[in-house]
């Protein structure tokens, strides 16, 4: 499967255009039901809802005594930021200078902040909120000042939307859309477990899609065979989903233009518009499912995709074309183990004329790629060994390419991890960095020289209480039973001799690609001051290792990460030491699914777990989760009509009986990307065969716990219950 996800940049002559709109007048929203073999229409076009002035005052109302900023984005002239803070108790959209302390709450509702963009023309900061701390996000714009608040796109109940770049003159910011999920249950229990058909449209592990029920519809493999409600039991679903898939649009914040479609792709897993070309020519995609991201160039006049690369997950934004449109600047892993700067060649037409290696570091992830307003300055941060570093390139060639590697220059940092990196001004920069000691700031750099906290963030000292130092960890490194290299990072509980064997928690991040570095994290911080060491692993699967290590999961290699997971645990006995009678299983999202496989597949090597917002059963969660996520999910996972067999056999309520220890799981009542019933049902099998078990549910939070009351409560339960089984 690996190799046919990586493939070499393609002209786009033979791959079929999705419905896209003409920038130069925008077509009212087609709203007929797809045909047969036709795409589906684009979601209703967003209208601006103009909502009343939210603007705060300087400090919050509640006031943590040590707070985070992160996601930064800088007015043209790079003298202020937009950023997220959680000062007040969840993240918030604040404005202020980056040498001065007088910031500004732009929005003071309690929705958590997401995204933050501000126009290229100054006069608009752009972002995304969650309404009630869910998965359902909407996209607003609010003055720099805090006037003029309005919501973009996603005012409907259950629909989404999310940013994407900003056109370079700054009259308009794309946004993508989903439409409402059309699915319902009419006893409102939730999703049921599906056995036979599916629900709906599922994509195939290469993210082409068949659709199951209703009208028969031509698979997109060409093959003619066709797929009928007969083929399925129970009763016959849509051959195409109402929602369309995702449109995207370029919307006129001042809502003096009607907004312009520039595309839709039916059944997808995700879009995003990263740039537009500044004569407006050509776009911009990111799209695809998880592991088989690409980028796509598409031409606004014919709506023809002309180009297409893949790129590596992680980081959304993922390039940019240069200032003439004649080269694209990608962050992309195409034919490589490693992602790298990559300099791709385009014709007037838009197609690509070669491909040239920019920038790239042995067994290294370029992780983040920023620019200059202007095109003329590139931010690289590159991902080594879990450390950031941080290089610039400027000038960018102004020729065409090939091109020859660009000369860099490092920036030194701080602290160990560059969470973001923005351009502020013409020779300036803003990194958002974090350590393993360090609360989550935003720093300026001018003209690469040095990098100066903002007076805004927290201060280093004010991370954790006095007295208790965060734990610096140590990097572990292991062979998995089949030779496969692992590494983890290991945090020793403060006050332990060396040689003393310590309860150990085993922590899983989630993803799966996701991948473990050396940030601040209070929940290892709560953990270690009650004695317990910490060990955190990249399993197969995990990003930052390589493109082959990332899709060693894949279908049947799940049962391999699963290994890991009994390896990681058995090297941190004589590595941590930890104590082999005293070992749990803690994770989140993917890593509370390996938590809730661990404990029924190992069931005497923990002694307890926990597990976050964690699927329990394959088939359950995809016909619980968002459309769109699901059809990411197929290739990660398995496809859940053909791969059936190996997902329940993957599945951790398929072998219940074998569970012997206690579990707390923990879940978001919000959560759409994995419903909580993945949770309960679990726990509620656990209980009826007697095994101690609960479910800790955190009011208005999704699949991320954002508020600052729910955060602290998910940590202290956590930790009580981890002290209780391991020390009590």
């Amino acid at each position: 499967m690996a190799s046919d996800a990586r493939h070499h940049v393609s002209d786009g002559r033979s791959a079929p255009t999705a419905l896209s709109g003409d920038p130069a007048a925008a077509p009212p929203p087609d709203t007929r039901p797809a045909d047969a073999g036709g795409a589906a229409p684009a979601a209703p076009a967003p209208a601006p809802v103009q909502l009343p002035e939210a603007s705060g005052p300087r400090d919050a109302v509640i006031r943590l005594r040590a707070h985070g900023c992160w996601y930064p984005s800088a007015n043209p002239e790079g003298s202020e930021a937009a950023f997220i803070c959680d000062r007040g108790g969840v993240p918030q959209l604040w404005a202020g200078p980056v040498d001065g302390d007088e910031v500004r709450l732009l929005d003071s509702l309690p929705d958590p902040v997401k995204e933050v963009s501000w126009s290229p023309d100054g006069r608009w900061i752009a972002y995304t909120t969650a309404p009630g701390g869910g998965e359902h996000t909407r996209v607003l714009c609010v003055r720099p000042d805090g006037t003029g608040r309005r919501v973009l796109a996603g005012a409907d109940p259950g629909s989404t939307a999310y940013l994407g770049c900003w056109a370079h003159d700054g009259s308009a910011v794309a946004v993508t859309l989903a439409a409402p999920d059309a699915r319902t249950q009419a006893d409102g229990a939730g999703p049921t477990r599906v056995d036979a058909a599916l629900p709906t449209n599922w994509a195939d592990r290469d993210g082409r899609a068949t659709l199951l029920g209703g009208t028969p519809y031509e698979t997109a493999q060409g093959t003619g065979q066709t797929v009928t409600a007969a083929d399925a039991t129970g009763p016959p679903v849509p051959a195409v989903r109402p929602d369309g898939g995702l449109s995207a649009y370029l919307i006129d914040p001042d809502g003096l233009s009607s907004p312009v479609l520039l595309t839709v792709e039916t059944h997808a897993a995700t879009l995003r518009v990263c740039d537009i070309s500044r004569d407006g020519r050509l776009v911009l995609l990111r799209r695809g499912p998880r592991g088989r991201r690409e980028a796509a160039v598409r031409r606004t006049a014919d709506s023809e995709t002309t180009c297409t690369v893949p790129v590596a997950d992680g980081d959304p934004w993922i390039g940019r074309f240069s200032p003439d449109g004649r080269t694209l600047w990608l962050r992309s892993d195409a034919e490589r183990e490693y992602a790298a700067l990559l300099a791709v060649a385009l014709g007037t037409d838009g197609r690509p004329h070669g491909t040239s290696v920019m920038a790239e570091r042995p067994d290294s992830d370029l992780d983040l790629l920023a620019f200059s307003h202007d095109g003329r300055t590139a931010a690289l941060s590159w991902n080594e060994r879990g450390e950031s570093r941080l290089e610039l390139v400027e000038p960018l060639p102004t020729r065409r390419a090939p091109y020859g590697p660009l000369p860099t220059t490092p920036v030194p940092l701080p602290h160990e991890v560059v969470t973001r990196v923005e351009a502020a001004g013409p020779r300036g920069l803003l990194p958002a960095l974090s350590g393993s000691q360090r609360r989550p700031g935003v720093w300026w750099a001018y003209e690469g020289v040095s990098v100066l906290r903002t007076p805004w963030s927290s201060r280093d000292e004010d991370a954790v209480a006095p007295g208790r130092s965060p734990v610096r960890p140590v990097l572990l490194r292991l062979t998995a039973r089949d030779g496969l290299p692992l590494s983890g990072w290991y945090y020793r509980a403060p006050g332990r001799a060396p040689g003393d064997p310590a309860p150990c928690v085993i922590h899983l991040h989630g993803g799966p690609e996701e991948h473990e570095r050396p940030v601040f994290s209070p929940l290892y911080h709560e953990l270690t001051g009650r004695g317990l060491d910490v060990f955190a692993p990249d399993v197969r699967g995990s990003s930052g290792h390589g493109r082959s290590f990332v899709d060693a999961d894949l279908g049947a290699g799940r049962f391999a990460a699963l290994d890991d997971v009994a390896d990681c645990a058995a090297h941190a006995v004589p590595a941590g030491p930890a104590d082999p009678t005293r070992l749990a299983v803690m994770g989140r999202s993917y890593g509370g699914y390996l938590t809730f496989a661990s404990l029924v597949r190992h069931p005497d090597l923990f002694r307890t777990g926990v597990a976050v917002c964690g699927m329990s059963d394959f088939a359950t969660f995809f016909a619980g989760t968002e459309p769109w996520l699901a059809e990411s999910a197929a290739h990660k996972y398995g496809h859940p009509e053909r791969d059936r067999e190996l997902l329940r056999e993957l599945s951790p309520m398929t072998r219940i009986d074998a569970l012997r220890v206690p579990v707390l799981a923990v879940h978001g009542e919000h959560d759409t990307n994995v419903p909580p019933g993945e949770s309960e049902q679990f726990v509620r099998a656990a209980r009826d065969r007697g095994i101690p078990a609960e479910v800790l549910t955190l009011r208005d939070e999704g699949h991320d716990f954002l508020r600052a009351d729910n955060r602290r409560l998910f940590r202290r339960a956590a930790a009580d219950w981890l002290q209780r089984h391991l020390t009590g």
